[in-house]
């Protein structure tokens, strides 16, 4: 097949494929991110038995592979009656996955912030929590913008791995389109494409942001 025909043939099927590429990683950034806020302000607080529930889980989703953890929410919760579509097991498998990641970054980054700025906060009359939301939490969000960005770029080339869960992502939708035309070399390529152009409009938008939150100096 020569390759014109061949890319007629799989672009509007690549294209609709990218599209759930994106509900994927769209969808695990905002309610990843979510978490992750709730869970770093659990830690960063240190609320009693919270913080060690969410230790817990950021241990387990931070030490076991994201495929695994895509087979337990698809394959493994039905067996205690938990059940849930491909989309919706894959979008929760990676928004557990990214928030496990995204609340260290914004743990460690508030541990960035210096002890004076509590101080500071104290001395202002607020509250612990007063301080954290007011003075140290839009310290800290610029320090964290870096890492964010890069987990949530990470969080694209991820959704390849919902391919597993018979969800027609780019990556299932490229080796149907294999499985029918014979030819992996191109389409493989024309794959790493698409996932390439998405990471590059999401690093210009990590630039905006960064450069939104940079320091005043």
């Amino acid at each position: 097949m020569e390759l014109s025909a061949l890319f007629q043939l799989a672009a509007p099927v690549m294209l609709r494929a990218t599209g759930y590429t994106l509900l994927f990683a769209v969808s695990a950034m905002v309610l990843g991110m979510s978490l992750a806020l709730v869970i770093a302000l659990v830690r960063v607080l240190a609320v009693p038995v919270l913080d060690v529930l969410a230790r817990l889980y950021v241990s387990a989703f931070r030490g076991t592979p994201l495929l695994v953890q895509v087979f337990i929410v698809y394959y493994g919760l039905p067996s205690i009656g938990i059940e849930f579509s491909p989309l919706t097991a894959g979008i929760l498998a990676l928004t557990l996955n990214v928030a496990a990641y995204l609340s260290e970054s914004l743990r460690g980054a508030v541990a960035a912030v210096g002890r004076g700025q509590w101080q500071a906060g104290t001395s202002l009359g607020l509250t612990h929590l007063q301080t954290l939301r007011h003075i140290v939490a839009p310290q800290a969000l610029r320090v964290a913008a870096p890492s964010l960005s890069n987990s949530l770029i990470s969080l694209i080339k991820d959704t390849s791995l919902v391919s597993v869960i018979a969800v027609t992502e780019l990556m299932l939708a490229t080796k149907e389109l294999i499985s029918t035309t014979f030819q992996p070399f191109p389409l493989y390529i024309a794959a790493a494409g698409v996932y390439w152009v998405l990471s590059l409009a999401f690093e210009q938008l990590q630039r905006l942001l960064e450069k939104r939150l940079a320091f005043p100096h």
